[in-house]
Formats: C-alpha cells, sequence, structure tokens
C-alpha cells in the first residue's frame, strides 16, 4: 500500500491515499497541498469515511475550497483547489 501523489497537467494534482485510515489521510492531503501553488486543483481519492469530516476541517481552517464531492462503491473522490 502506497500513496500516489502525481501532477496529472499543468496545475492538476492527483493523491490517492485509499487502504490508509485516520489520521494518514489528512496528513498525507496536507503535505500534497503543501506541494502546490496557490489556485491548482488537487483531486483527492480515499476509502476511510471517517478522514472525510477531518480533511474538510483541515481545508476551512487552510483556506482552501472543496469544489466538488463524490461518492461510490465506498470510495470517495474530491476535488480541491488550493486557497492562499
Amino acid at each position: 500500500m502506497a500513496i500516489k501523489f502525481e501532477q496529472t497537467s499543468d496545475g492538476q494534482y492527483e493523491l490517492d491515499v485509499r487502504g490508509y485510515s485516520c489520521p494518514h489521510p489528512q496528513l498525507y492531503t496536507k503535505k500534497a497541498l503543501q506541494k502546490m501553488s496557490d489556485g491548482d486543483e488537487l483531486i483527492l481519492i480515499f476509502d476511510n469515511p471517517s478522514s472525510g469530516e477531518s480533511i474538510q476541517a483541515m481545508l476551512d481552517n487552510e483556506g482552501n475550497e472543496l469544489l466538488e464531492r463524490k461518492e461510490g462503491d465506498g470510495l470517495f473522490t474530491w476535488k480541491i483547489r488550493k486557497g492562499s
């Protein structure tokens, strides 16, 4: 089980943290956002339902915006824009 963080195109990134439980998805999301520039977008993929609440709180506290939230088959896919 390894996290996958990659740039998919200019200003677009993807972070896959499936298989990890709290607090790891939140910590990896925070680290990924720190490597990105303001305005960049991150597709976050995770499968631990309890991680959503802590990730949302972290996004709010740090001025990042949740643009889209999808859920299906136990998988959560969020689109996040890095704030300033």
